[in-house]
């Protein structure tokens, strides 16, 4: 990390003659062409540049690298100027972290952003204002996908005029990669969350899906998946002030409209944000997380002012709950570690929805006068308001106990990497050590039959439990539950879980038996196993009663002799992680 310094020659700065005094004035290229165009990448860099050079208020850090080859910028703005970002972790003040560009074809944040610093920095009642808070920036995250610059991949999108491409330098979509961090702009990104430690996240984005009146929508994080007081705190108070701090500046907004191919009008569910997500992964750590969604179809002017008011509101209310943020925060953890157990997946809660005074457009399917079959159509002419069921409240579907430590094998190499750069505590075994522990097998799971981000992504995972003595080798990881990463623990250790490592293939060559047998010589070895051991005998022999199939296939039965026996390896279908009670 280093602070940007800029420095210009005075040859440079007699040549740029007039374009020097038109860059002092920081009006975005947005602003100049009416609300119809987004700035170039480095644009948006030089603007943050001169704004750090101009005002003793802004502060430009870089960060790590991302896969395009270009660091991450985290623009730091303060009331007294920040010179190195240990000093945000060291302050007391509010925290706010803003990442736009996460799809670079949803520009509106890089341009919302770059305002509200500027006006920010440019009035003194609005310095006055947020002296007690830290306001991050995140220019641009996606790098690579913005320097894949176009005018077509956004076919539904009006405006703005040219704008990034959604994948990044190797076709990752950022917004599934938080909890695997297959990218370096994954891990960059770490860097700067853990830096910030945000009291509230906000990430920007651009919605597509059905029509509708409203040029913004919100997507905060699932306050029953946030839990305990956090959750409530988000769902009863966050979200309410901040949809009435729009209305007050005549912004309707409404939750994401989380419906594909059809109409609104017979309800939708809240969208769920599992840890691969922006919001789902900051939740890990207890921060308030909220997606802006603006609409595509919308003016592209329109979207972003809107977007620049919402950013505003929320910098109100963190200010206005700064303290009741802080306290939740730090007792956070605490409350997660006295439940004892923890919800690794979720359903909608179908019997308790919540109700909304939609306003929406009529759609009705007619002919397509491209395809031979029907289109959907929304007529604008014809707008409604009506009550329909938003289910925003979730029950947990399954949870496991939580353990006083995990042990994690060593050796794995990718998944210690991911730990460190979350801040996970953890210390090594000094010696070899037989340790009693629960011991978990994957027992069944489904994987997709197409890649997906990189990988082919299991689910519907269930292991067995039992309890053994293992012995550990001195270097194995030992990692205490007790510390403020505990979330991130469960949701990537425990295979059940929605986006742990093991659905995301980290785990892979568990699923793979390395040893076998030629039939003809086990044969012998059955024999003699079945004679010295009464209980394998007699599990073989109840099998062969009660399974018909098994009873007909020989080479099913000394496979079932062969698994039971000292001769099948321990390390098939056996997870690498173990734990303590």
């Amino acid at each position: 990390m280093k602070k940007i310094l800029i420095l210009f020659a005075i040859s440079t700065l007699i040549s740029c003659g007039n374009n020097t005094d038109k860059l002092k004035n920081f009006t975005t290229l947005f602003e100049k062409s009416n609300g119809t165009e987004t700035n170039e990448y480095n644009e948006v860099i030089s603007f943050y540049k001169n704004l750090d050079e101009e005002f003793s208020g802004v502060s430009l850090f870089s960060f790590g690298q991302t896969d395009s080859g270009e660091p991450l910028h985290l623009v730091v703005y303060s009331q007294e100027e920040i010179y190195n970002v240990s000093e945000i972790k060291k302050s007391t003040k509010n925290r706010i972290l803003i990442n736009n560009g996460i799809h670079p074809g949803e520009s509106d944040g890089i341009d919302a952003s770059m305002m509200l610093i500027r006006d920010i920095v440019k009035n003194d009642s609005l310095k006055e204002k947020y002296k007690n808070s830290i306001i991050c920036v995140i220019p641009v995250y996606n790098i690579g996908g913005a320097l894949n610059r176009n005018s077509h991949t956004r076919a539904n999108q009006n405006g703005p005029k040219e704008y990034g491409f959604r994948g990044n330098a190797r076709n990752y979509d950022l917004n599934r990669d938080f909890i695997k961090q297959d990218t370096k702009n994954a891990a960059a990104f770490a860097e700067i969350f853990h830096t910030v430690n945000p009291d509230v996240f906000i990430d920007n984005h651009v919605s597509n899906g059905a029509d509708y009146q409203y040029a913004i929508t919100h997507l905060f994080t699932q306050h029953n998946k946030l839990g305990g007081k956090l959750g409530a705190f988000l769902e009863n108070e966050m979200r309410p002030s901040l949809e009435k701090s729009l209305l007050e500046k005549n912004i309707d907004i409404t939750p994401y409209v989380n419906v594909w191919g059809t109409t609104p009008e017979s309800g939708f569910s809240q969208f769920f944000d599992s840890p691969r997500y922006s919001t789902g992964y900051t939740t890990l750590f207890n921060t308030l997380g909220l997606m802006v969604e603006t609409h595509m179809l919308k003016p592209y002017k329109i979207r972003v002012e809107q977007t620049y008011e919402l950013l505003f509101s929320a910098l109100d209310f963190t200010k206005e709950n700064s303290s009741k943020i802080k306290e939740l925060r730090k007792n956070a953890v605490a409350e997660v570690l006295s439940k004892n157990t923890y919800p690794i997946a979720f359903k909608v809660d179908k019997e308790n929805p919540t109700e909304l005074q939609f306003k929406g457009f009529e759609g009705e399917y007619i002919e397509s006068k491209v395809t031979n079959g029907k289109r959907l159509f929304y007529d604008t002419a014809k707008p409604y308001t009506k009550p329909i069921k938003y289910y925003n409240n979730f029950v947990e579907s399954k949870s496991i106990k939580i353990p006083k430590a995990y042990i994690l094998q060593q050796g794995w190499h990718k998944v210690l990497d991911r730990l460190k750069n979350n801040n996970i505590q953890f210390s090594k075994l000094k010696n070899d050590t037989i340790i009693t522990v629960e011991v978990n097998h994957i027992l069944d799971f489904k994987t997709r039959t197409n890649a997906y981000e990189g990988h082919y992504l299991h689910y519907n995972t269930t292991v067995s439990s039992s309890k053994k003595e293992i012995k550990f080798r001195k270097g194995d990881l030992y990692i205490e539950t007790n510390q403020p990463g505990v979330r991130y623990l469960l949701e990537t250790l425990e295979a059940e879980a929605t986006d742990s490592f093991f659905n995301w293939n980290f785990f892979d060559t568990i699923l793979q038996q390395k040893e076998g047998y030629s039939s003809y010589v086990f044969e012998d070895i059955a024999e003699e196993i079945l004679k010295s051991n009464l209980e394998i005998k007699k599990a073989f022999e109840e099998k062969l009663k009660s399974d018909i199939k098994f009873a007909e296939n020989p080479r099913m039965q000394l496979n079932f002799i062969y698994k039971k026996s000292a001769y099948y390896e321990t390390a098939h279908l056996r997870l690498p992680v173990f734990k303590i009670f």
